[in-house]
């Protein structure tokens, strides 16, 4: 189940739930995610982000995306140690039944202002963010140069598949 909320005055001119939802599965897809999964996402400004941004990473700016894994993993995109089931009760909604892998938030207008910077449409620029931090919710980072390297190509690798390519 997916939750996905613009708590913007923007109004994008494409359907973006759909586009977010495509986006989700292909990369629960393309990293062989066993699990239906929850992932919640919220669409805000730049303000909002930002504060956000000052209270989780004590970075007092806004920017594009953050990211906010419930999982932790010792390989990433592997979830082979949930099947420990000890671990049912940390990492499953009792309700639904479905992995819980996290939330992502964006800035609309970080989104705009991308897009118009690498001469790609908004439909891009977010489902990019959106890949992104998908991979995020998967345990992937870009701290080193090996590690971007590998999620770069992975996140690329779901907008492929999409169609949605610069």
């Amino acid at each position: 189940m997916y939750t996905i909320e613009n708590e913007s005055d923007y109004k994008f001119d494409f359907d973006y739930e759909e586009l977010i939802e495509k986006v989700i599965d292909s990369a629960l897809e393309a990293e062989g995610c066993p699990y239906e999964a929850e992932v919640s996402v919220t669409i805000t400004d730049n303000a909002s982000i930002q504060e956000i941004n000052k209270l989780q990473r004590n970075i007092d700016s806004p920017t594009d995306v953050l990211s906010f894994p419930f999982l932790e993993y010792e390989i990433p995109g592997n979830f082979d140690f949930l099947e420990d089931d000890d671990l049912v009760s940390d990492y499953f909604n009792p309700d639904s039944g479905e992995l819980t892998l996290g939330d992502i938030v964006i800035s609309y207008e970080k989104v705009l202002s991308q897009a118009e910077e690498y001469g790609h449409e908004i439909k891009r620029e977010l489902a990019f963010l959106v890949a992104h931090s998908m991979m995020h919710l998967f345990g992937y980072d870009h701290e080193s140069e090996e590690e971007a390297k590998e999620m770069f190509a992975k996140q690329e690798a779901v907008l492929s598949k999409l169609g949605i390519v610069r």
